[in-house]
């Protein structure tokens, strides 16, 4: 007898249909799968013929065939459990096929016959939305993931004894049933953090310049460098970026807490959209393959991970040449593209860089005092910097240096996150209504015409960014990030036009570069 049942798969963050078909027969009592299924859905039979036995079922001896259709698309992972033992029980007559029509089946099974919980059930259930499937069962544990997908029926499978499709309580039947058929999203979601606990900038001292710098990178999402000697605040600046940046939009929360999903991060004790950018800080020893994402089975690396949210990279030195190379093409094009030989996978990558350095190993060129004296070579200080090349700085738009503050009485708190945070805040509705006209949320974003329809330059100011970029002999995409950069301070300033001011501003943020390129 022949059945089919409705699976889903994960291809880079999004959710793909799989026809699990199932076919028994007379024969010799064997079970083979076909479609490409890798190590962990061949070991499913096992699993299958276990947990029927211990739920009471009968596993069939006959010849057992199960096709995972689309057949050339190679299938990873233990979610086609629960829609291989639908399938051979439908198909020996044990249970209705009624109760399966046009639903979709998710789930690991233990031997015992429990339903266990499994990675990126949030795009999974979000394609079967777009298909227009009404129904899924899968995990429990699963099941308020899935519940943020709104206009379907969720039900949480705990065991496989209640596939049957029996509801009620879930004390009582093993079932919990959760109905959503309104907003795409649950508007109830509470928010869930994947960064960092609130932290204030009043508790910085000083650096007055370096958190100005700081809230223009975070009104216009702009990549930030801070350079200085050890124990100046450059790293409790960046910490506490998140607390100055908008919460997510809902359909950023649901692009971001897809990823999640699919690298299994997410806690499953509730409804888990995430309402807070992620702040993703690896260690300087991390892999190209980490950083960038990749692998045999290709997963989402830390740029993918920090999708809408901050990557912060401490010390950025210490990182291999090869890994901070890579970042130049997501900087630019704000995705990762992963190529292998039967796929190639295209992972979200929209992430506001920031990042740390001291300027020579020592800690102190540039920054000597009676008590503190740079020990390093010139030839330490240029293997040192050199692994920074110009076309990454170049992508880099705030790039500022942070001294060593003075005890006097410039070393006060300064303003707080909550007033820095409305100061971004004003900036990004002056963005978001600008849109209208250049389709661009936000500044870091604008290119092309887009650029130039939102950037209206008064005349000294167009003078004097000719002459900065005569003089300095700067790129064309240094050029253009100055000019973003004016829109975004000019932003802050309620400003319609860009002055000269804003272009004066801007231009002090890149001279960074001009200081270290000599070195490299």
């Amino acid at each position: 007898m022949y059945t089919r049942m409705l699976c889903a798969a994960v291809q880079g963050v999004e959710g793909r249909l799989i026809e699990v078909e199932v076919d028994i027969s007379p024969g010799l009592p064997q079970v083979n799968i076909v479609g490409l299924p890798d190590p962990a859905v061949r070991e499913s039979v096992e699993r299958v013929r276990a947990a029927l036995k211990n739920c009471g079922y009968q596993f069939p001896l006959q010849r057992i065939t199960v096709n995972l259709a689309p057949a050339d698309l190679r299938k990873e992972g233990t979610a086609f459990d629960v829609a291989v033992a639908a399938g051979i029980l439908v198909g020996s007559g044990q249970l209705k096929p009624e109760a399966y029509d046009g639903a979709l089946l998710i789930g690991e099974l233990a031997l015992s016959g429990e339903v266990r919980a499994v990675p990126g059930v949030l795009p999974m259930v979000e394609q079967a939305r777009r298909h227009g499937i009404g129904k899924v069962l899968l995990p429990a544990a699963n099941a308020a993931e899935a519940s943020l997908i709104g206009g379907l029926k969720v039900v949480g499978l705990h065991h496989l004894s209640r596939l049957d499709g029996r509801e009620g309580e879930a004390g009582a039947s093993g079932i919990e049933v959760c109905s959503t058929a309104g907003s795409y999203i649950a508007a109830d979601a509470p928010a869930w953090s994947v960064g960092l606990p609130s932290l204030d900038y009043a508790d910085v001292l000083g650096q007055q310049t370096a958190k100005r710098a700081v809230l223009t990178a975070a009104a216009g999402r702009h990549n930030l460098l801070l350079s200085g000697p050890p124990g100046t605040g450059k790293t409790m600046l960046v910490k506490r970026l998140p607390g100055i940046m908008p919460p997510l939009t809902e359909q950023e929360a649901l692009e971001v807490t897809k990823i999640y999903s699919v690298a299994g991060k997410l806690n499953g004790s509730g409804p888990v959209l995430l309402r807070e950018r992620p702040f993703r800080t690896p260690h300087h020893t991390i892999s190209t393959g980490g950083l960038i994402g990749g692998g045999t089975v290709p997963r989402p690396g830390e740029v993918t991970l920090a999708h809408q949210g901050i990557l912060f990279l401490d010390e950025l030195p210490e990182f291999t040449r090869q890994a901070l190379e890579v970042m130049r093409q997501p900087l630019e094009d704000r995705h990762v593209t992963i190529s292998r030989a039967r796929a190639v996978l295209r992972f979200p990558a929209h992430f506001m860089l920031a990042a740390s350095l001291n300027p020579c190993p020592c800690g102190y060129y540039g920054h000597e005092t009676d008590e503190r004296r740079c020990s390093c070579t010139p030839h330490r200080i240029s293997a040192y910097m050199a692994k920074l090349s110009g076309p990454l700085l170049d992508r880099i738009d705030v790039q500022v240096d942070v001294p060593r503050p003075r005890m006097d009485k410039s070393l006060q708190p300064g303003m707080s996150s909550a007033d820095m945070s409305r100061l971004v805040q004003a900036a990004v509705e002056r963005q978001q209504y600008r849109m209208k006209v250049t389709g661009v949320p936000w500044n870091s974003d604008l290119q092309g015409k887009a650029l130039y329809a939102a950037c209206h330059l008064r005349k000294e100011a167009a003078v004097l960014l000719d002459n900065v970029y005569t003089t300095l002999g700067l790129s064309m995409r240094a050029h253009e990030r100055i000019l973003k950069l004016a829109r975004t301070i000019a932003d802050l300033a309620e400003q319609e036009d860009i002055l000269a001011e804003h272009i004066a501003e801007a231009v002090q943020y890149r001279c960074l570069d001009r200081k270290l390129l000599p070195l490299l």
